[in-house]
């Protein structure tokens, strides 16, 4: 992972670890905002970052359903 793919998922995993306590789901456009006013590059790294994390929550729910507890 690069330089920048470290700094947006870093960014992404505080935004998504407050987001779970507060409920507040508009901080990461917020964020997102923020970040693309001065760097778009960044901008969009921490969005795929977001989409990613999200998805990997998703996946992982469908798996913890599936699994078989052990005997």
């Amino acid at each position: 992972m690069d330089y920048l793919e470290q700094i947006a998922d870093g960014l992404a995993r505080e935004v998504l670890e407050i987001e779970d306590l507060t409920g507040d789901e508009d901080l990461a456009k917020e964020v997102a905002r923020e970040i693309g006013s001065s760097s778009t590059t960044l901008e969009e790294a921490f969005l795929t970052a977001m989409r990613i994390r999200r998805a990997e929550a998703r996946a992982l729910k469908i798996i913890a359903r599936h699994r078989v507890a052990p005997e």
